[in-house]
């Protein structure tokens, strides 16, 4: 664990961007472009090569100060919010596409979440550790989480904003289970622009029709959620810092749903329908990534013979032995074309001898984060000891040993709707 972890975070840190510090999108291509979630990820690393021994406290504190004042004073922000792409250089926004040039809410939020984790680690008197703490503490004050609400009477989050387009990619974000229940968390948690409580149930799970599940496959329950879970991304992104363990509302245990929808994918692999070579139990891992076919979001049912060792060894927290045995077994058979000095290639597709040339910082963080919340629960550890989510988590949480009929109440919506169409990925 601790080579793949030592490998990984090579990313975050040798290779993140020479001026800012912000973390690449990918490793190849136009190398200024740098991802505003796979920065959050970035700062969870080097929070983690601390305690791992990779880098001292000193240069990751002076690294962290970079890469937030950079935030602060160089890189372009809509009503708080930065945008999903950055030039490393400039701060300048990089258009994801042709109406997505401004604010992103969601990939803030990755952003943010990374941000609050290392203003609780980097906890010393001294004057680096108090700028970390000043810093990021602006930052998350700053962002105007209703502003994008949209409109005054609004329940829900809207993923974008442009200053040329406005609101013109009009995609709300939840309405189903996804990656971005960390956004709702964190914008209802505000200190200075939140939102209220009702927006979680009316917004994020929406009307319910595509957020309950209630069903079982291959002998797991899957409470909320697509039909078999959709691609893994989304029982990790939102999970870096925010802790599932005894995390309960009204509609489920969402340990035990990120469980058993690790589980579901691992089986639908295992089953392998599409009857793709070397699908089984030490090659599964449905997520988006890049494939033969381009950047994709492979789910069950959705699935090309494309294995992205993210999706597997993300899901170590949840279920350590079947991620672990995949980890190795990746490494041992596929390493010599999966393999590199920054850790795991994005994906492979044996069948039709395919292999990633590419990482891509939405996949490596994971990687090395949720490996370690598996062995410590660090990245958990200091997201959580900030006071701030914890108000947002009092307001929807069910306490343990409370009624199960709360799923029940939900279930017959549930099964009237048809299955879920998959939300979009979140883009090289």
């Amino acid at each position: 664990m601790t080579s793949v972890q030592r490998a990984t975070f090579r990313y975050f840190w040798d290779f993140a961007h020479p001026d800012s510090g912000l973390v690449r999108e990918r490793s190849s291509g136009n190398l200024d472009v740098c991802a505003t979630g796979g920065t959050g990820f970035g700062l969870f690393a080097i929070m983690i090569g601390v305690e791992r021994g990779f880098v001292t406290r000193a240069a990751a504190v002076e690294r962290i100060n970079r890469i937030l004042h950079f935030y602060d004073t160089k890189a372009e922000r809509y009503h708080g919010a930065f945008a999903h792409w950055l030039d490393g250089r400039t701060g300048k926004t990089v258009p994801f596409s042709t109406f997505d040039d401004g604010g992103d809410i969601v990939e803030t939020s990755f952003l943010v979440q990374g941000m609050l984790a290392v203003r609780q680690y980097f906890n010393r008197n001294d004057p680096q550790e108090i700028a970390v703490r000043v810093t990021a503490t602006k930052l998350w004050e700053e962002v105007e989480w209703s502003w994008y609400l949209r409109s005054p009477d609004s329940h829900t989050l809207y993923w974008h904003w442009s200053p040329n387009y406005g609101w013109a990619m009009d995609l709300k974000v939840g309405g189903g289970f996804n990656e971005t229940m960390i956004t709702y968390l964190l914008a209802m948690s505000s200190p200075t622009h939140p939102i209220p409580e009702s927006s979680y149930h009316q917004g994020w799970v929406g009307d319910g029709t595509t957020y309950v599940n209630g069903s079982d496959y291959y002998g797991y329950t899957q409470w909320v959620g697509q039909t078999h879970g959709g691609p893994l991304f989304f029982t990790h992104y939102s999970f870096i810092g925010l802790d599932p363990r005894g995390l309960r509302d009204r509609y489920c245990d969402y340990f035990e749903n990120n469980r058993n929808i690790s589980l579901i994918n691992r089986s639908y692999c295992i089953e392998n329908p599409g009857r793709f070579p070397n699908y089984g139990e030490l090659v599964w891992g449905l997520t988006a990534s890049d494939g033969p076919d381009g950047y994709l979001a492979h789910a069950p049912g959705l699935d090309n013979g494309t294995i992205a060792p993210t999706a597997s060894i993300s899901a170590m927290p949840y279920i350590p032995a079947e991620s672990l045995a995949t980890m190795r077994h990746l490494y041992r058979t596929y390493g010599a074309k999966l393999w590199g000095p920054m850790g795991f290639k994005d994906a492979f597709n044996p069948g039709r001898d395919w292999y990633a040339s590419d990482h891509l910082a939405i996949d490596q963080g994971p990687i090395i984060c949720m490996i370690e919340n598996h062995r410590t629960g660090l990245c958990w550890d200091y997201f959580m000891r900030n006071p701030e989510i914890h108000s947002a988590i009092a307001k929807i949480a069910v306490k343990p040993g409370a009624d199960d009929s709360m799923v029940a109440e939900t279930a017959e919506t549930a099964e009237t709707a048809e299955s879920a169409t998959l939300v979009g990925a979140p883009g090289p």
